[in-house]
């Protein structure tokens, strides 16, 4: 009898365990497994992903949405500002504080003079002292260029047509102006205002250096020749560091302005901005007052072509009324600003001009 009862207590007992581990594991299931899973990524979810590659969180991110692609890399390319090999994006363009003005001046009748001033401030202070600008004719090189090149601190020129290319450029050289604000080793800050630097011209034989298609395949892009695109290509560099007084040296650079005048006809009535890498940008002004000639008026309008279809731009209206745009959002490559113009068909003058011209 007493054995007996001994067993059946040992039994109540066993099961009374085995409810309980069974109400665990239900419970557990149900409710604490997802939420121990949510707080462990909480915990260790950002320290995941900054010991990762910036190419590796966004390759895996967008696998997981878009599905497995070549075509990938460009928008990683886009949204990055580069390929994000290097630890902590130390190989990646990203202006957070981005203004651009345009100011638009009638040579003749037929010519104007676009005088363009872009001001970039950095996530991260470039440590990088080169500057390159990129001039081009070729469509395909402008495309690639945020994820072919090899340097932080660049700009791109694109000239549409090929018949002016040289003559565009070697026009287009001596109106470069840079400026810069920077710290030097010892965390002094300083700041060059907009000045004319003179650019040395890089050999087609030392471009792989500066764009890595000439290398190696690049997204979808397979390697390519640097002597094929002599003539549709050209490359110029300076060193920031020799803007600086003789008693300290550039550590690294935060804030870039540059400045550069080209040439445009009227006739093709618009002229734009794009975005060489990301750049939140604050704003965009367009000043087209001098593009009036004898007494020639003209209407405008801002068209803005973004993330956001909510910036507000306006209709069409008179120079005088043109008012800057706040965009105060994040332009990445291909994305950029607008201006269109037109004759003032009220205006007998301006019907004039046209005509005659």
């Amino acid at each position: 009898m007493t054995v007996g009862v001994a067993l059946l207590a040992l039994l109540a007992a066993v099961v009374s365990v085995v409810t309980t581990i069974a109400l665990l594991t239900v419970a557990y299931r149900l409710f604490l497994r997802r939420r121990l899973t949510d707080e462990l990524v909480q915990l260790s979810g950002p320290s995941i992903v900054k010991a990762l590659l910036p190419q590796q969180v966004m390759a895996t991110f967008l696998s997981e949405i878009y599905g497995d692609s070549e075509a990938n890399r460009d928008v990683i390319a886009g949204v990055l500002g580069g390929e994000g090999t290097e630890p902590h994006g130390t190989d990646l363009t990203i202006s957070t504080h981005t203004t651009v003005d345009y100011e638009l001046r009638a040579v003749d009748h037929q010519i104007y003079e676009l005088i363009s001033t872009v001001t970039h401030s950095f996530k991260e202070n470039v440590t990088d002292h080169r500057f390159v600008i990129f001039a081009m004719c070729n469509p395909l090189l402008r495309d690639s260029m945020t994820l072919a090149c090899r340097f932080p601190l660049f700009e791109s020129w694109f000239v549409p047509d090929q018949s002016v290319f040289e003559q565009s450029v070697d026009a287009m050289l001596p109106s470069v102006k840079i400026g810069i604000r920077y710290t030097d080793l010892d965390g002094g800050h300083h700041e060059i205002v907009l000045g004319k630097v003179e650019l040395t011209e890089v050999g087609y034989r030392d471009w792989p250096e500066y764009l890595s298609f000439f290398r190696e395949p690049v997204g979808m892009m397979p390697r390519q020749n640097p002597a094929q695109y002599i003539g549709t290509l050209r490359i110029f560099e300076c060193d920031l560091g020799e803007l600086t007084d003789v008693d300290h040296v550039v550590g690294s650079v935060e804030n870039l302005s540059l400045q550069w005048t080209n040439l445009g006809r009227i006739d093709d009535s618009f002229c734009f901005w794009q975005a060489p890498y990301p750049c939140y940008v604050d704003r965009i002004s367009f000043d087209p007052t001098a593009l009036m000639i004898d007494g020639a008026s003209w209407l405008f309008q801002v068209v803005p072509f973004t993330l956001r279809s909510t910036i507000a731009t306006g209709g069409w209206t008179r120079a005088g009324q043109l008012k800057d745009l706040a965009v105060r959002s994040w332009l990445l490559p291909g994305h950029g600003v607008a201006l269109l113009w037109k004759p003032d068909t009220n205006d007998y003058t301006t019907c004039w001009s046209v005509r005659d011209t």
